[in-house]
């Protein structure tokens, strides 16, 4: 049913979880709402109301139609809810990943050019001298234990920092940035889990805090920013890029702040994603030695012993299955929502004007119904022929329709880099008796980590 649709029609709302349920598992939903939300689906099938919080009333759905009609078919009649607008945008700014509509589109269409192919082809040689001085770092600590989500989070920061700014800035200014984007992050998800506790977080300073750690990381990133702009020297990094975007109508350029909220959101999006994925990529390559051994083959037929070039990258098909497996079974973006802004349907069911819909990725990467054995770490299943007939929207790890990622190139160029540089360097041995939990956070992280001995080979 489109935004213009107005027959009569039968759809009902889909099936309600108990807000007592809800609230009773409030706490749990808080650690890892993974756990009761498979219990929901289990019971009440791949689409179903739930209270957020035990406050507001949202749908939530695994189902490819679903999700499809919602983010894509009848994009136009949803928007990103108030819980990214109002809690994560309070912190990034109105930039691409938050806005909608007119702005959004404008604001796209601006910067879409910067992740083309060519763009891209130009970062290969920064994000390559970044793999390879981590990797020598690594080298130094061969044989002892580290932590591979720690560990891959500086390599994934240090590689958005170089492709978005080219020059180099102190290690301890980075790291500034680095730690402040991550304390925002867990904060906006206790807002968005517990909203009958933001009375406490004004009360006792905690929103004024956060707000001072957003404001003193967007005063680092306006000065680089105002640093660019009075160099004389050109660079051929994302910077360069937004600094020399013109939009259509006027041929100005972004203003300061427009620039700032679109480098903090590069720079929030652009390196927690990728080192998640890469975290448990290297999980997974520790428990299953004959993918490692396959890619190896991979990468010697291919490229023998020389540095991949962009155009490789393309030819390297088993690692691109080995990364797609990874985001199936741990997805980055684990979830993602819409708010209806006029009433709906589909699939028989109602979406009410302002309801909250829930693109729930990772349940769809664990169902069934559309992955045969879904728990199993099976990189073929990406072969051409082993997807054939699989639904559109089974498997989104970037979303999809008018808003999929803007820079899902740039991640798996990057991921690309990095494994293939990791698997010719070094074995990977994990450290016995360890817990991997899964901490849904913004994105889906290890809650303990992930602790690893690596050797070269």
């Amino acid at each position: 049913m489109s935004i213009t649709q107005t027959v009569q029609s039968t759809a009902q709302l889909p099936p309600l979880v108990p807000r007592i349920r809800t609230l009773t598992n409030a706490t749990r939903f808080l650690q890892n709402p993974t756990i009761p939300l498979a219990q929901y689906i289990q019971e009440y099938g791949e689409t179903f109301a739930f209270y957020v919080g035990g406050v507001k009333y949202g749908i939530l759905s695994i189902d490819p139609e679903v999700n499809q009609h919602v983010l894509q078919k009848n994009n136009k009649n949803y928007h990103k809810s108030h819980i990214q607008k109002d809690f994560l945008g309070r912190f990034t700014g109105p930039g691409l990943l938050v806005t909608d509509g007119d702005y959004w589109l404008k604001q796209r269409r601006l910067i879409q050019p910067g992740f083309h192919r060519a763009k891209l082809a130009a970062l290969t040689e920064i994000m390559q001298k970044v793999v390879d001085d981590s990797c020598d770092q690594i080298e130094l600590q061969e044989g002892q234990e580290v932590e591979m989500s720690h560990l891959l989070l500086e390599f994934a920061f240090k590689i958005i920092a170089k492709s978005l700014f080219s020059r180099d800035y102190s290690d301890k200014l980075m790291d500034e940035v680095d730690d402040n984007v991550t304390e925002i992050q867990r904060y906006v998800i206790r807002l968005i889990r517990q909203p009958y506790l933001h009375w406490w977080f004004r009360m006792s300073g905690k929103e004024k805090n956060y707000n001072d750690i957003s404001e003193e990381t967007r005063n680092i990133l306006l000065k680089i920013i105002h640093e660019r702009k009075k160099s004389s020297e050109t660079y051929d990094d994302l910077l360069d890029m937004l600094l020399s975007s013109k939009y259509e109508d006027t041929g100005e350029g972004m203003s300061d702040k427009q620039l700032l909220d679109e480098t903090l959101i590069l720079f929030a999006a652009g390196h927690e994603t990728t080192a998640n994925s890469l975290s448990w990529t290297s999980y997974l390559l520790a428990k299953h030695p004959k993918v490692v051994e396959k890619m190896r083959a991979e990468l010697s037929e291919k490229i023998g012993d020389r540095k991949p070039s962009f155009t490789d990258l393309r030819e390297l098909t088993y690692l691109t299955q080995v990364i797609k497996e990874s985001m199936r079974l741990y997805p980055p973006a684990w979830i993602t929502d819409r708010v209806a802004l006029e009433d709906d349907e589909v699939k028989g069911y109602k979406i009410p004007k302002g309801t909250i819909v829930n693109c729930y990725i990772y349940g769809a990467h664990h169902s069934e119904k559309y992955w045969k054995n879904p728990e199993a770490f099976i990189p073929e299943r990406f072969e051409k022929e082993n997807m054939k007939g699989k639904p559109n929207f089974a498997y989104f790890p970037f979303g999809g329709g008018p808003r999929l990622c803007i820079g899902n190139n740039f991640a798996m160029m990057e991921m690309q880099l990095v494994l293939a540089e990791m698997v010719r360097r070094f074995d990977f041995e994990l450290v016995p008796d360890q817990q991997i939990e899964l901490q849904p956070l913004i994105t889906l992280r290890p809650k303990n980590g992930v602790l690893m001995k690596l050797y070269r080979r």
